[in-house]
């Protein structure tokens, strides 16, 4: 290394100081599944100020030094206590007007008392989601760096937690062409924390992961369990899995820290038509404690055949619809009663099915839909124009795909993993995304896996060789909108003869609520009217579309669209911004879904 002058410093003269935060990733191998376990929330009122400069973590403010080696007090450029309050979760850009286009560094800080409630007690710090590139310091040391907004992270902070504890949180919301998603994207990049945190308390070893699924056969549950001690040691020993309802109570050994079960049982099957759940219990028997987790478990079958996809072995079309997390007064932090509303809305329109776009959305949504009975899309943001030949951007996506996987693969609702958005078919995509498809069948072979792709414009067909490593050819298209030749639909959906199910992802066109005309006028509710008129009626004449999700279900902010009629928001929801008020192309879309929601 080139030696430094004497005069060097370092807050103000590396260029590389992030490097330091970049030794301990927090990502999804340390990740525990807290679905059922008691847990603390650190949410409310924290102090916050923004950081243009990256300076908490240039000049180590979180070691909350103000004193020199030789003892003598010097300046410091924060002061925590005298920090504005910001709500946590929520996005910055929601708080205050001044920063509703802020895309840079903010810091959180607050403090919170800890007393161990059993002897060797871990402790872990949970979060549920922030953005972008989070990094975690308690009392002064580093617990370490997560990148993806969307997907949780933890923490083990047995060793570092006090009974009086300082925890700061440095939060970069700035985009980047390597990152997942880069920064030319077709939404609103919200800031900051703004899913939940919280503390999950802990045994010494416990049960990290459980993964149950309905066999093949319908006749067979298959259990994988993951046993882990506070040092993340691979352990021995037995776990008894519970479905008190079906009797069930079966001891499954564990050699390293993974034990596997098939279990004989015939299930009620979950469906859209019975939301069948089951408890299923958990317990790791040790000689001075207990660990027990719970669950709730639909069982069913996803599966292709042909042209066609099969529920439980019955056939069955996706009627469903696009929808953002983005709400006009919270952004992309939602609540329980926004999630089941969504689902109301999506029910009034006849529709079972949702594609989360474009990016994981809140982990309760699954659970909710669990409980209503609705069909998920899940989706990582490999969106665009990707830095498909960047390791570390590879790398990213990866681990972006195994948090949300490892995250809800026991959810019954979600039966489509999406590896990716509307990406040219280069040789660097299609080594890059077939690599994540085969990542998502070794964490999960129970689902199907998919990809939002784009018609081969000059042969005006759907090919694409990622196609080759889907289960399902997810086709965006936009005939009577951004290519005003509808006729050209018809031709695509007769030239092409795909050997799998297709899934019409997007399609639809922006309305401005309130805005009339003719059938041939831009951004009036007629014209969407019209366009979903057609593409519907296009659909019921080609057999080999198996489920369509027009985009989408509100609008949404998007800050590359700044004409008269859309003024920062995408327009193309079949209900406006207001979550309320329809447009006359959703009533085109409960039409059409009154006979083609199950068939």
């Amino acid at each position: 290394m080139k030696e430094r002058p004497g005069n060097f410093t370092e807050s103000i003269h590396n260029d590389d100081y992030e490097n330091e935060y970049l030794q301990t990733r927090l990502n999804a191998s340390q990740l525990v599944n807290i679905t059922g376990r008691k847990i603390e929330s650190l949410n409310g009122k924290w102090n916050f100020g923004i950081d243009l400069y990256d300076t908490c973590r240039r000049s180590h403010w979180w070691k909350e030094g103000r004193f020199n080696a030789d003892g003598r007090e010097f300046p410091v450029d924060y002061d925590w206590e005298s920090w504005e309050y910001a709500n946590v979760p929520s996005c910055w850009n929601l708080q205050k007007d001044e920063l509703h286009y802020y895309e840079g560094c903010g810091v959180y800080t607050r403090t919170f008392r800890y007393f161990p409630q059993a002897a060797g007690e871990c402790l872990l710090l949970r979060f549920e989601g922030a953005a972008y590139r989070t990094t975690v310091f308690l009392n002064g040391k580093i617990i370490g760096t997560h990148d993806g907004a969307s997907t949780p992270f933890n923490a083990d902070i047995t060793d570092i937690v006090k009974t009086d504890n300082r925890i700061v949180v440095s939060v970069d919301a700035s985009r980047s062409p390597v990152r997942i998603p880069m920064e030319n994207t077709d939404w609103f990049n919200y800031g900051g924390i703004y899913r939940d945190i919280y503390l999950v308390r802990l045994p010494p070893v416990y049960i990290k992961d459980w993964f149950v699924r309905l066999g093949g056969d319908f006749s067979t549950v298959s259990a994988d369990v993951y046993v882990s001690d506070t040092g993340g040691t691979k352990v021995s020993g037995k776990v008894c899995m519970e479905i008190p309802e079906l009797g069930i109570r079966h001891d499954i050994p564990v050699e390293n820290g993974k034990g596997e079960a098939v279990i004989s049982v015939k299930p009620e099957l979950w469906s859209p038509e019975n939301p069948k759940l089951y408890d299923v219990i958990f317990t790791y028997n040790a000689e001075s404690y207990v660990d027990t987790a719970r669950d709730r478990i639909g069982f069913r079958i996803i599966s292709v055949k042909g042209q066609e996809i099969f529920l439980n072995g019955k056939k069955i079309f996706l009627s469903g619809v696009c929808v953002h997390e983005d709400h006009f007064k919270l952004g992309k932090t939602t609540s329980e009663e926004i999630i089941r509303a969504t689902i109301r809305d999506l029910k009034e329109m006849n529709g079972i099915y949702l594609r989360l776009a474009h990016y994981p959305h809140d982990a309760r949504f699954a659970r909710i839909a669990d409980e209503e009975g609705v069909l998920l899309w899940e989706e990582i943001p490999v969106y665009w124009a990707i830095a498909f030949n960047n390791p570390e951007t590879y790398n990213d996506a990866e681990n972006q795909l195994s948090e949300l996987i490892l995250r809800d693969r026991n959810r019954a609702s979600v039966i489509i993993w999406s590896i990716g958005n509307e990406n040219a078919d280069t040789d660097e995509r299609l080594d890059f995304m077939s690599r994540l498809a085969k990542k998502a069948k070794t964490l999960d072979n129970s689902r199907l896996v998919s990809a939002a792709c784009l018609i081969k414009y000059e042969k005006l067909k759907i090919e694409d060789r990622l196609a080759e490593y889907l289960d399902v050819i997810g086709i965006n298209e936009y005939y009577g909108w951004y290519d005003p030749d509808f006729e050209k639909l018809p031709k695509i959906l007769s030239n092409s003869n795909p050997e799998k199910p297709v899934l019409i992802c997007e399609f639809g066109g922006d309305a401005r609520l309130g805005q009339r005309g003719t059938t041939d006028e831009l951004w009036t509710e007629d014209k969407q009217k019209r366009i979903y008129e057609q593409q519907v009626e296009t659909f019921k004449k080609c057999p080999y579309i198996a489920g369509t999700t027009p985009w989408i279900l509100y609008d949404f902010r998007c800050p590359r669209r700044l004409n008269r009629y859309q003024e920062g928001f995408n327009r193309k929801g079949l209900i406006d911004a207001d979550r309320k008020t329809r447009k006359p192309a959703f009533y085109v879309m409960q039409e059409f879904y009154k006979n083609y929601s199950l068939t």
